[in-house]
C-alpha cells in the first residue's frame, strides 16, 4: 500500500506571480497535522443591538431540535450542528455606562474593558481571533482574516472613548485594532495571493478582470495537476474551480450594477439596456437592496479561504453598532432606532427580522461548510464558527445573557445539536474555552475569564 504524499497545496497551481490554493484532496495530506487530520478553523461573526429574546431562546432543550424559534429557523436543516446556550454574561461595561455601543463590539473578542486612563487611545487586549492567529498563523498564507459589510469609520464620542472602539474587534495587541476588509474583490485577490492586483483593480472595468480571470491564468497548471489525481479528487478539484468561478461572476455582477447605477443616476444610460427596461438599483456597500448578496458573497470568501487553508481564523462583522439599514426587508429606519422599541408592536417585530436576516446569512456560510467534503468528514466538522451579539436587549443595553450560536464540532472537540439553557459563565469564559477547543495553548484566561466551561466539549 502506497504512503500517501504530504506536500503543501499552495505549490500546486502558480502562474505570473499568482498562487492558488487547493482544497483537501484525498490523495494528498496535511503536512503540518498530526496523521494527516484536518486543522481546526475558528471563525466569529457578529451582529450589533442583541436580540427579541423570546424570538431568539428556545422554549427548551428537549424541542430545539425539533421547534426552533422563529430566529433560528434557518438553522433547522444543520442545527444538528449547531450549539446554543444561554447564561453567558458580558463585561460589565462600569465606569462605561454611557458608552454601551462603543463597548458591544470592542469588548465582544477581547472580554475586556478599555483603560479608563486613556479613554482616546486604543489601549484594550488582545483579542481571541489574533491570540489564535499568532498560534495558527505560521502555517497558512494569511495569520488571519477580516471582514466587514460596513466601512469602519463611524465618528462618536460616548464617554470619550477612542471612535476605532465602535467598530473594531480584532485587536492585534492592546494598543493596535486591525482594520477589516469590506471589498469582495480585494478579499478575493488576497486569497489568490495577488494583493498588487487590488488597486489594479479598482481603475479597470468589472467585466475586463472577469474577462481575464485569475483562474485562467492557472488553468494550464489545474489541468496538468488532474491529470495525476484519482477520479475521487478530480471531481472534487473541479467543484471547487467552478465555485471559484462562481464566486468570482457574482463579484463582477454587483459592480457592474454598481456601474451601472452610477451612469443612470448621472443621466447616461448603460447600453446593456433598452429604453423600456426599468432602471438599474442601485446598490451601495453596505446600505444596497440587496445587503444579503455581499455578505452572502464575503461568507462564500470565507469558506473559500477555510477549505485552501489560506487562514484558519477569520472574522466578519455584519454590520457594526448605529448607522445599519435593511431596505431589502421592506422598510429603511436604521437597525439602531428600532432596537429601542418599548415594546412597540412595529419596531418589535422589525428588530426581529433583522435577526433573522443576519442569522439567516450565518446559516448560509454553515449549511455550505457542512455540504463540502474533507477528510473523513466535512468542513464543518473541523470548524468552529460563533455566531453572536455584544448586547443582549438593544432596548435596555442588557447584557445579563449574550446571544451566542456555535456551529461545527471543532475536529471533535465540541458536542453540537443541544441547547444549553443554564450555562452559568462569561463571555472571557466561553472565548477561552472555544481557544481551547480549537487547540491553542492558553497561558491565560481571556479576560474577564476564570474557567472553562466543560459542558460545550464533547
Amino acid at each position: 500500500m502506497s504512503k500517501r504524499a504530504v506536500t503543501d497545496r499552495r505549490t500546486y497551481l502558480k502562474g505570473l506571480g499568482v498562487s492558488l490554493a487547493l482544497p483537501l484532496l484525498d490523495s494528498k495530506g496535511w503536512a503540518d497535522t498530526v496523521k494527516g487530520k484536518p486543522p481546526v478553523r475558528l471563525g466569529f461573526m457578529y451582529m450589533p443591538h442583541g436580540v427579541i429574546m423570546d424570538q431568539f431562546w428556545p422554549a427548551g432543550a428537549e424541542s430545539y431540535l425539533s421547534s426552533p424559534p422563529p430566529a433560528l429557523e434557518s438553522l433547522r436543516p444543520v442545527l444538528d450542528q449547531c450549539l446554543t446556550m444561554k447564561g453567558i454574561s458580558g463585561v460589565p461595561i462600569a465606569p462605561f455606562n454611557g458608552a454601551p455601543h462603543a463597548l458591544e463590539l470592542s469588548t465582544w473578542l477581547t472580554a475586556t474593558l478599555p483603560a479608563a486612563d486613556k479613554r482616546n487611545e486604543i489601549s484594550i487586549a488582545i483579542s481571541a481571533d489574533q491570540i489564535a492567529a499568532n498560534h495558527v498563523g505560521a502555517f497558512t498564507t494569511l495569520p488571519s482574516l477580516e471582514l466587514a459589510t460596513m466601512p469602519q469609520t463611524w465618528k462618536e464620542n460616548q464617554e470619550g472613548l477612542n471612535e476605532a472602539y465602535y467598530s473594531h474587534c480584532s485587536f492585534r495587541s492592546p494598543t493596535q485594532a486591525l482594520p477589516a476588509e469590506v471589498n469582495p474583490r480585494n478579499v478575493l485577490y488576497r486569497l489568490f495571493n495577488k494583493q498588487e492586483q487590488a488597486s489594479r483593480a479598482r481603475e479597470t472595468s468589472p467585466l475586463s478582470s472577469l474577462d481575464r480571470s485569475l483562474l485562467d491564468i492557472v488553468l494550464g497548471g489545474a489541468r496538468d495537476l488532474r491529470r495525476t489525481l484519482p477520479v475521487s479528487d478530480q471531481r472534487k478539484l473541479d467543484e471547487y474551480l467552478d465555485s471559484v468561478r462562481s464566486v468570482e461572476r457574482r463579484i463582477a455582477a454587483i459592480e457592474q450594477r454598481q456601474k451601472d447605477a452610477a451612469l443612470e443616476k448621472a443621466g447616461t444610460r448603460s447600453t446593456s439596456r433598452h429604453a423600456s427596461d426599468s432602471p438599474p438599483i442601485e446598490i451601495r456597500i453596505p446600505e444596497g437592496d440587496k445587503r444579503s448578496e455581499y455578505m452572502q458573497v464575503m461568507c462564500d470568501l470565507n469558506v473559500l479561504a477555510f477549505q485552501t487553508d489560506t487562514t484558519r481564523v477569520s472574522t466578519y462583522i455584519g454590520s457594526t453598532p448605529n448607522g445599519a439599514s435593511y431596505p431589502e426587508l421592506g422598510f429603511n429606519d436604521q437597525h439602531h432606532s428600532n432596537t429601542h422599541h418599548n415594546n412597540e408592536p412595529e419596531k418589535v417585530r422589525k428588530v426581529a427580522r433583522i435577526t433573522e436576516f443576519n442569522i439567516a446569512q450565518f446559516a448560509y456560510m454553515v449549511k455550505k461548510m457542512h455540504s463540502l467534503r474533507e477528510g473523513a468528514g466535512t468542513l464543518l466538522d473541523n470548524c468552529i464558527m460563533m455566531w453572536g451579539s455584544g448586547l443582549e436587549d438593544g432596548n435596555r443595553h442588557t447584557r445579563e445573557n449574550l446571544p451566542f450560536i456555535i456551529a461545527g464540532k471543532g475536529g471533535g472537540s465540541i458536542k453540537t445539536g443541544r441547547f444549553l439553557p443554564n450555562v452559568k459563565g462569561n463571555q472571557g469564559d466561553l472565548l477561552t474555552t472555544l481557544l481551547a477547543c480549537a487547540g491553542i495553548p492558553i497561558d491565560r484566561p481571556v479576560g474577564i475569564a476564570t474557567k472553562q466551561i466543560q459542558e460545550i466539549k464533547a
